[in-house]
């Protein structure tokens, strides 16, 4: 049961449900508590219909719901998809009561509501002996009664009533899952905003310009709305439009005091993931393991917590006795001392060079679709090249032990001066000529891991390249979510275009989105298609592989990784080479914390695979070929796994060549 509410009068209690898949579709349903009877569900779910509430006169309940389908064209890929397909709707109780906007057989009043109309939407409550009685709900055809709200469509959230009308978040979508489409721009991005259909005016507008989260008074008429630490009271009818409004209250955070018991505090830690665990486990039977026991065994040791750190050990010593995984104890994250003064780091491999400063070996390359992946050196205007001295950070001479990295303390993101030298000898005495010095500005990263990814993911793509001789195209994804979504349509279109596709899911850390990267995957070659002016033959379904499809995973491929190959295995896509994997797929939302902040996660979503039944989990997906990668060769040039993956892959083009568009023919009309 989601976002439980009353009827004014206190009559009907409303609700959503999940259809069948948790937390993705939900229903509306409402209980008649005046008698006796069953709940009755007032949409099918087929749409997630999400924040019910009843409005003040108790004849309406107003929610939303994805009941848009508006799809656009993706510009990366030939596909369509939805998005902003949320929208305000109204549900009349009774069959006979006409929505407060529309058309009215009464007419509108030019100032105001619909005459007798008592449809101010007040915050619902639990009842009284002043409210509204709400009328015998006709629960026949509900749902072919809803209407929308003269509104578009867009991303909304925390639909509530308040006095006059009724309200809801827009969130601002200016980004995307990862936030690039902001990178490189500079000043505050736009914010979510609150939202107010009034119901005499019957129009919206925006009540808040910047809103995390809201609450509604008790009687609907004022609101007390949290944007990032700030927290104000203001009124619900209303904009406040200028900073001195006395309506408008700061509340003063400052003079919040609390006394915290640990002892108490850690003891109701404790049981609350216990019972948390007891109501989510994927099995109620626990899997066989006596949960009341162990949580015996382990509730005295809670008596002799001294700090944090050893109440989340306690917590994982007890989850853990599950025996499965995705079962985490996750500490509230904070600010380390100094965390926001990051050491500045230019994207480069450098060495001592005595006394004139470090030599640049090696300049990583940039990926320009990547914001995190960008080269400081290789900036504009820049110009290092791989040889050149470090001989100055913001004009003091770089140590010629500890290097520039010194001077570059707390320099993340901010920018610096370089004195980079040509012209050096190879020991870093400077020559006849003395070098030649030029002062350049770069702006370090705070972390060089996208760089160093997107630079071993060319190395991979190119040692596929020259061990295949160029027949065989490379994609690797890093997760199933949203950054190796990404990932995997910067390479597939390109690598769809060779004979065959290596599939490099080693270091997988799992998500959500195999379902989907099978679906590309999979796809069947079975046409061609051609236009004048245009160079080659495009495949039908595009990107579609032209032949084999070969998996490389590891000990490291896990959770939706380990699904993948698993369901890959199942589907006759291709083998999987490598190691087995990880072995966990009882999946988790991650929806629960404790008092303190602590997230505590319940394996809650198990996995049945064709050809594994429930046994990946604690056990793995076996490769369907055994290439160990020793330790001794982690750091060389060889790369075993994917030399095994490259040769089967030829081999099975050796079998059954690639897929190769047709030539045009002679001409029809040969007169």
């Amino acid at each position: 049961m989601l976002s439980p509410s009353f009827s004014p009068d206190g009559r009907y209690l409303l609700w959503t449900s999940p259809t069948v898949v948790e937390s993705q579709v939900h229903q509306l349903m409402v209980l008649d508590t005046s008698r006796e009877s069953e709940p009755v569900a007032l949409t099918g779910g087929v749409f997630h219909d999400s924040s019910p509430a009843f409005t003040a006169d108790g004849k309406h309940i107003a929610f939303l719901s994805t009941r848009t389908l508006d799809p656009h064209y993706d510009d990366h890929e030939f596909n369509l998809s939805f998005a902003g397909s949320v929208r305000p709707w109204l549900l009349p109780l009774s069959a006979a009561e006409p929505a407060p906007f529309g058309p009215s057989a009464e007419g509108w009043p030019v100032s105001g509501g619909r005459t007798g109309d008592a449809a101010d939407t007040a915050t619902a409550g639990t009842g009284g002996t002043d409210a509204p009685a709400s009328p015998d709900l006709d629960a026949e055809h509900a749902e072919q009664r809803i209407v929308p709200f003269p509104v578009p469509s867009a991303s909304y959230r925390d639909l509530r009533t308040a006095q006059g009308g009724v309200l809801w978040i827009r969130s601002a979508q200016e980004t995307g899952e990862l936030g690039t489409r902001r990178a490189g721009v500079s000043g505050e991005a736009a914010g979510d905003e609150l939202i107010r259909w009034d119901v005499a005016a019957r129009k919206a507008t925006t009540l808040v310009d910047k809103v995390d989260s809201y609450a509604v008074s008790g009687d609907g008429s004022r609101l007390v709305v949290r944007a990032g630490e700030k927290v104000t009271a203001v009124p619900s009818t209303r904009k406040v439009e200028k900073d001195d409004d006395a309506e408008s209250v700061t509340v003063d955070l400052e003079r919040l005091r609390l006394t915290v018991d640990r002892s108490a505090e850690w003891a109701q830690m404790f049981e609350e993931t216990c019972r948390l665990m007891s109501q989510q486990f994927w099995r109620e039977d626990m899997d066989g393991v006596d949960w009341d026991a162990v949580v015996d065994r382990w509730r005295p040791v809670v008596a002799k917590v001294r700090t944090d750190d050893d109440l989340h050990d306690v917590l994982w010593e007890t989850v853990g006795e599950l025996n499965t995984s995705h079962a985490y104890v996750m500490p509230a994250e904070g600010d380390a001392p100094g965390s926001a003064r990051k050491l500045g780091l230019l994207g480069a491999d450098l060495e001592p060079a005595g006394a004139q400063g470090w030599r640049i070996t090696r300049i990583l390359p940039s990926e320009s679709s990547e914001p995190e992946a960008r080269c400081p050196l290789r900036a504009p205007g820049v110009d290092a090249r791989e040889g050149d001295l470090i001989a100055a950070v913001d004009g003091r001479p770089v140590d010629p032990v500890a290097g520039p990295n010194a001077q570059l303390a707390g320099a993340a993101g901010k920018p610096v001066l370089l004195d980079l030298r040509r012209g050096s000898g190879e020991d870093g005495a400077v020559g006849a000529a003395g070098g030649v010095t030029r002062r350049v500005v770069v702006v370090p990263l705070a972390s060089e891991e996208e760089l160093r990814y997107q630079d071993w993911v060319r190395s991979r793509r190119e040692y596929v390249a020259q061990a295949s001789q160029g027949r065989l195209g490379y994609v690797h994804v890093p997760d199933m979510s949203s950054p190796g979504w990404a990932q995997l349509h910067r390479d597939l279109r390109l690598a769809a275009e060779h004979e065959g596709i290596v599939v490099d899911v080693r270091y997988n850390r799992g998500g959500h989105t195999s379902q989907m990267v099978l679906q590309r995957l999979s796809k069947q070659l079975v046409a061609w298609a051609t236009a004048r002016w245009e160079t080659g033959v495009e495949p039908y379904p595009s990107s579609a592989p032209r032949g084999p499809v070969v998996f490389v995973a590891n000990r490291w491929s896990g959770s939706d990784g380990d699904i993948v190959n698993a369901a890959a295995q199942a589907m006759d896509l291709g083998p999987v080479i490598g190691e087995r994997t990880w072995g966990g797929v009882i999946g988790i939302d991650g929806r629960f914390t404790l008092v303190d902040g602590t997230t505590v996660t319940q394996p809650k979503y198990s996995f049945w695979i064709d050809g594994y039944g429930w046994g990946v989990e604690n056990h793995g997906v076996d490769p369907d070929i055994e290439v160990v990668h020793d330790p001794s060769v982690w750091f060389s040039e060889d790369d075993p796994q994917l030399d095994r993956a490259v040769a089967e892959a030829l081999e099975r083009l050796r079998q059954t060549p690639a897929a190769t568009p047709p030539s045009l023919g002679a001409p029809k009309n040969r007169g």
